[in-house]
């Protein structure tokens, strides 16, 4: 028998309706051979697929399913280069032993003299190699074992025992080697090598090292490939008066159908029968569904059989009931010994963008409400943590976020598993630059040879998520502005189409004329997306008649938290790209009024108050939703990281993010700002943002200072209050009834600590975290507003500092210390959990403050 090496089979499961009277009549799919000159040939139900494993003394298959297990513990690392290390006899006794992700840069020192320079978050880089000895798994001679990095940055070289397996030089995309034919019995040595050394290489902070998860997979010899499922679904529905073949849908019901690209991958060609499975789970694990198609083999055989399966009124999936079901698909042998299984979650829902109406989801119209995300998490660096995602989430749900726009590149899988499970939009993101540059050592010199492998593998790696509704191909890419944009922008399209039809594909662009806008001309983009300029919301159907229109990044203002200047006027900082920044103050800080952006940019309420107006403009993404690391613009060093963030770099909300939670949510909102500290008789602008309320009413120690309520597109109200120590309370009221009240004290001075913690209970993982917020209190219990004292951290138990910050954008203190400055009477401590179950005991003390303790509980 001829061999074949590594043939690959797809195979198109069409898994439509369990009867046909449930059914619509659906289209003969086709299937593929590996070959791309091969021609598409129908599928018949009465033949069955083939190539796949068959049985020789040679050739076994272990009837054992796949294992996926991490491949994070007992890495040794070293910060520098050492050619040496690729190979399997250097000794790395001396080598740090850590567990990853890791990011060293993180670890490092802020210095204005660091290579990647302030834009890149003012810390070291640099080379660094990783190496890890393990041993091979059981049966890894009839396995095929993969070794998967869920990201790198950048520039990653991987040797196994001494064998190179390759380079991916993207630092945000996911890969994986197979490594079987390298393994031998006993001790194996896997060495990487990282080179994040040629900066400036990126417009923001990246970090640096193995940054993502590691995975070690062992599967049979057959057996589904590594994002190999694709699962499509489509809704019949009785409201919508749809019918299938032999019926119409009642009012409320409905059914979906579910189809499913397979792509199963033979090492080596046998004779044998087998046969696939296929389960469908609900959000309860129930088995809603399974059927099986015999998979007899015989050699060069193409075709495969037909059956369906299908859900009746589904669950949709959305972003207020994230529902989620799973595709189970199981290759089994003759004698029912499972020897695969690959699950795949998937969600059922529709969408649709209007170029009049907007979006609308399962149906029902709503506006995008999403903020951009870089993938730093604050003093945790790149260095994945699902609980510090998580957190960053709820933070931004509470605000009245739906979507996030992953920017500017591919995030971590564990991320969009979060905004599926929570309910998020996500537009994904897969370059911020093309061929052109932005940076000197940045992806333009990468992209011609590496570009559709990276695409490619987003693409199939996230197509599952429901919560991605979007591919973005790029960000304010410069090919915008000549003519080589058209044929880049066609390639890149047609590689995403090629592989997901289902979703619109968009690039955020900045070039307003349509006739200057080459990537526009390509004529190849199925939504418009345009970041600023939120003037010309207004006039888009005219001058864009017929184009779909989402505003895909918004605002850049700058803020400070806590930090007050005057509110009177509105401006850009820097005032344009020429001009020497010259403004500002010696508090390296921006107005937490919304008073002040980059000069490209708009206030949140200049920005909100436009899109908010008009149906066409289908949702909005702010820059950003976090402060990040890098781009501290419009201050030279110290500063740091960004002031475009609604919430601050440590996580706490800056007051703006009151303005969205009123306007995005319906729970009742009453935020009152500012503090209430300042010199007797300054004259205080003080603003109230509030909803579900028709007035606010102030009082000062009691005496009433009038009602406001919001006219016109007002998004606030405001008085302006001669100060007087005391306390400033605000009432709101609808129809004579009070909703809320606020009050903000005068603080004396700063008298003790408190400590809050997101979570008293978390996971004895070794990566779970609570976050505990300090707060530097008065004697009867006011925040400090200007508070700066030095907290000392203490931790007994089992457990460790993770983190340090407080969000301050200037400061040059380290993210990894056990203490920390409070910045307007806020700082941040971030507990981490070991695998040992316990408590954690945190104590923070500072000189002449009352100290004070917390205890969080581990467990499994």
């Amino acid at each position: 028998m001829k061999r074949l090496a590594n043939f690959k089979v797809v195979i198109f499961l069409t898994l439509g309706l369990w009867a046909s009277r449930h059914c619509e009549a659906l289209p003969v799919p086709t299937f593929r051979e590996s070959n791309p000159n091969a021609k598409e040939q129908p599928i018949h139900s009465s033949k069955i697929a083939s190539c796949l494993a068959m049985t020789t003394n040679r050739d076994k298959i272990t009837p054992e399913p796949r294992t996926r297990t991490s491949f994070n513990k007992d890495w040794k690392f070293f910060l520098g280069d050492e050619p040496n290390a690729k190979s399997p006899a250097y000794n790395d006794l001396k080598w740090r032993k850590l567990t990853l992700p890791h990011d060293w840069s993180i670890e490092g020192k802020f210095d204005e003299k660091n290579p990647a320079k302030p834009e890149g978050g003012g810390l070291p880089t640099g080379i660094g190699w990783y190496r890890k000895e393990f041993t091979a798994p059981a049966n890894f001679k009839d396995r095929l074992i993969t070794i998967e990095f869920d990201g790198v940055y950048k520039n990653s070289e991987v040797w196994i025992n001494g064998q190179y397996l390759g380079k991916r030089p993207y630092g945000y995309s996911s890969f994986s080697y197979e490594i079987s034919k390298f393994l031998k019995a006993g001790k194996n040595i896997i060495a990487v090598k990282v080179d994040n050394s040629a900066q400036p290489d990126s417009r923001w902070y990246s970090g640096s090292g193995i940054y993502r998860n590691v995975w070690l997979t062992s599967a049979a010899k057959v057996s589904i490939k590594r994002n190999g499922t694709f699962v499509k679904t489509f809704i019949i529905s009785g409201d919508k008066g749809q019918s299938n073949e032999s019926r119409k849908l009642k009012p409320g019901e409905s059914i979906a159908s579910v189809n499913a690209e397979i792509e199963v991958e033979n090492k080596f060609s046998t004779k044998g029968a087998y046969k696939i499975l296929t389960t469908i789970l609900d959000d309860k694990n129930v088995q809603l569904q399974k059927k099986e198609w015999p998979l007899n083999t015989s050699e060069n055989s193409t075709t495969m059989a037909i059956n369906g399966l299908g859900i009746a009124n589904p669950k949709l999936w959305s972003v207020d009931y994230p529902t989620m079901y799973k595709l189970v698909v199981e290759i089994a042998q003759a004698d029912g010994k499972i020897i695969d299984q690959y699950t795949t979650p998937f969600g059922v829902r529709e969408f649709n963008f209007d170029a009049a109406k907007g979006f609308s989801l399962n149906g029902k119209p709503m506006k995008i409400l999403g903020v951009c995300l870089h993938h730093d998490l604050g003093a945790l660096g790149a260095a994945v943590n699902i609980r510090a995602m998580e957190r960053q989430l709820e933070i931004m749900k509470a605000m009245g976020v739906n979507a996030i726009r992953t920017a500017h590149n591919p995030p971590a899988p564990e991320f969009l598993d979060l905004c599926d499970k929570m309910g998020f939009l996500v537009m994904d993101e897969a370059f911020d630059m093309w061929v052109k540059k932005k940076t000197k050592n940045d992806y333009h010199l990468d992209f011609p040879a590496w570009h559709k492998r990276d695409l490619e593998e987003m693409i199939k790696r996230d197509r599952n998520h429901p919560s991605v509704i979007l591919w973005s191909i790029g960000n304010e890419i410069r090919e915008q502005f000549d003519s080589t944009g058209i044929a880049l922008t066609k390639e890149l399209v047609g590689i995403v189409k090629n592989l997901d039809k289902t979703r619109p594909v968009v690039s955020a662009l900045t070039e307003t004329k349509a006739e200057k806008n080459f990537i526009y001309q390509a004529n190849a983009l199925d939504v418009y997306g345009l970041n600023y300029n939120h003037k010309l919301y207004k006039d888009f159907p005219k001058n864009y008649p017929g184009v779909k229109f989402l505003a895909t990044e918004t605002t850049s203002a700058l803020e400070t938290r806590g930090f007050y200047d005057t509110a009177d006027t509105i401006r850009r900082w820097p005032k344009d790209g020429k001009t020497k920044f010259t403004e500002g103050n010696n508090e390296w800080s921006a107005s937490a009024y919304d008073n002040v952006s980059a000069y490209w940019g708009s206030t949140h309420e200049e920005t909100w108050a436009a899109a908010k107006k008009y149906d066409h403009v289908s949702g909005l993404f702010v820059w950003t939703g976090f402060d990040y690391l890098g781009e501290p613009l419009p201050y030279p060093w110290p500063a740091r990281s960004s002031y475009f963030g609604i919430v601050d770099l440590a996580g706490f909300p800056k007051d703006s993010y009151y303005m969205y939670q009123s306007e995005w949510t319906n729970k009742p909102v009453l935020h009152l700002l500012p503090h209430w500290n300042w010199k007797q008789g300054k004259s205080v602008e003080v603003w109230a943002y509030y909803n579900n309320a028709d007035e606010v009413e102030l009082y000062l120690n009691g005496k009433s200072l009038g009602k406001k309520s919001k006219q016109g597109d007002d998004l606030h109200v405001h008085w302006n209050v001669p100060f007087e120590p005391g306390a400033l309370k605000a009432v709101s009221r609808k129809s004579g009834k009070d909703v809320l009240v606020r009050e903000v004290k005068t603080a004396r001075d700063p008298a003790k600590i408190e400590l809050i913690a997101d979570r008293k209970n978390i996971k004895a993982d070794g990566k779970d975290l609570s976050f505990v917020t300090v707060r530097v209190l008065d004697a009867a219990g006011s925040v400090v507003p200007n508070a700066d004292n030095l907290v000392d951290f203490q931790v007994e138990g089992v457990g460790f500092i993770a983190g340090v910050d407080n969000g301050f954008q200037a400061s040059l203190e380290p993210f990894k210390a056990s203490y920390r400055k409070a910045f307007h009477g806020l700082c941040l401590a971030i507990l981490q959990s070991t695998e040992k179950t316990g408590t954690i005991k945190l104590t923070a003390s500072s000189a002449g403050l009352a100290s004070s303790s917390i205890i969080i509980k581990t467990g499994k």
